[in-house]
């Protein structure tokens, strides 16, 4: 594995446990306890992470893992969950979209579209967009969050309140049949709820990593999505636990 690579998944491991420990990282990532200490300096001093007596825990600076240590993992299953979530846009007109990778790589998709509106609060979905003079975008103001690259906040839950949105696509951080939908940072769960809460039809985005995951805060509950689409990898059974709570489920 590269070492950008290991990078990355370290990351996402010291996010996902909270505090995780020299020795289990030497295990996971098959290299030598000295390796990991050098990779954990390099990404303390990037302030991605802490390091703590014998490990390293999340850095207070961040809520969620950074979008650039996001993009490159699990590339192709999240070009296929946006290719599919097209055939959703049939007879839409004003398109909601959160933050997010897989969102991101749906939102690269319309360069070629016309006549919709986007409502975002992503910066970087917003921008990219604006290079099609087909779309009218609009973009919610407040707080922006340099890891997900969104904007969060009373001023963008208000900002939402004022659209009626056909169709909107969230990114989150966790699916589970039973906690629903979930994201690390809570001010942007709230933001992805404001705008769940305004669409006549919801459709989470998700990769098979996230299903089962169970992130700090609540977005809505899975009965309040109308469709997931995620890839072939995601279990069976957490599937048809997820389609016994009303969602449909489409594994690309």
């Amino acid at each position: 594995m590269a070492r950008k690579q290991r990078l990355n998944q370290i990351v996402g491991a010291v996010l996902e446990a909270g505090n995780i420990d020299v020795p289990t990282l030497a295990e996971l990532f098959t290299v030598s306890e000295a390796t990991i200490r050098r990779d954990l300096e390099l990404l303390e001093e990037q302030r991605l992470v802490t390091r703590t007596r014998g490990g390293a825990s999340t850095n207070a600076a961040f809520n969620d893992l950074p979008l650039n240590y996001k993009t490159a993992q699990d590339l192709p299953e999240k070009r296929r969950i946006a290719e599919h979530a097209l055939t959703y846009l049939n007879g839409s007109r004003v398109v909601g979209m959160t933050g997010g990778t897989t969102v991101s790589e749906f939102a690269r998709m319309l360069m070629g579209r016309e006549h919709l509106s986007i409502v975002t609060n992503a910066l970087n979905i917003a921008t990219s967009l604006l290079a099609n003079p087909g779309l009218r975008v609009f973009i919610a103001g407040g707080e922006a969050r340099a890891s997900s690259q969104e904007t969060v906040g009373p001023i963008a839950e208000q900002f939402l309140t004022d659209y009626n949105i056909d169709v909107a696509f969230l990114g989150v951080d966790g699916v589970d049949p039973d906690a629903g939908c979930t994201n690390y940072d809570p001010m942007g769960a709230r933001v992805n709820r404001a705008l769940q809460q305004r669409s006549r039809t919801t459709i989470v985005l998700a990769d098979a990593t996230k299903i089962s995951r169970i992130a700090l805060a609540p977005v809505c509950a899975m009965a309040e999505v109308d469709v997931l689409i995620t890839d072939t990898r995601a279990p069976e059974a957490v599937v048809q636990q997820i389609r016994d709570q009303g969602c449909e489920v489409i594994c690309v």
